[in-house]
């Protein structure tokens, strides 16, 4: 009867392996990249229902839409370009910096679209401007997240 018991509880001690994920040494957690790409969504579709529900002209709607894309895109290149230039890829100078003046420009395109939008309240430039800032840094994360996880998973 004892061996039953001791039998029963080491069964019990042991993780069950098809409930365990194997996570690579150096990979984001499952967590993590869940959080970061419900960030992302999050912060772009707020973005776009804000849009989506503006009195604003369908021309200033463009120009939001243009300077989020915009902002995306250099964001992640920019991650990209850091990234690549601290593990010693090589990176031309003109790339380096031609990403940084683009998310320059592109926080300052947008910055400067919600200081001189008379037809929006300051609650609305909020709005945009936090789901703006909340979409560039979770795209970031989001793509360093997946080039994690594929350098991980390289190693083995």
């Amino acid at each position: 009867m004892s061996n039953q018991n001791e039998s029963s509880l080491d069964k019990e001690k042991q993780p069950d392996p098809k409930v365990k994920v194997e996570r690579k040494e150096g990979e984001p957690t499952a967590a993590f990249k869940g959080a970061s790409w419900a960030a992302l969504l999050v912060g772009v579709t707020a973005y776009f229902i804000g849009l989506f529900n503006a009195t604003m002209q369908l021309n200033e709607k463009g120009y939001y839409l243009a300077v989020l894309v915009f902002g995306l895109y250099s964001a992640v290149s920019l991650q990209k370009a850091v990234r690549d230039k601290e593990e010693g890829i090589p990176v031309t100078n003109i790339y380096y910096g031609i990403s940084w003046v683009a998310l320059i420009v592109s926080i300052s395109l947008m910055g400067i679209g919600l200081y001189n939008a008379g037809s929006i309240v300051l609650s609305e430039k909020g709005f945009y401007g936090m789901s703006f800032v909340l979409s560039l840094f979770a795209s970031i994360t989001v793509q360093k997240n997946i080039r994690d996880t594929q350098q991980a998973r390289e190693r083995d």
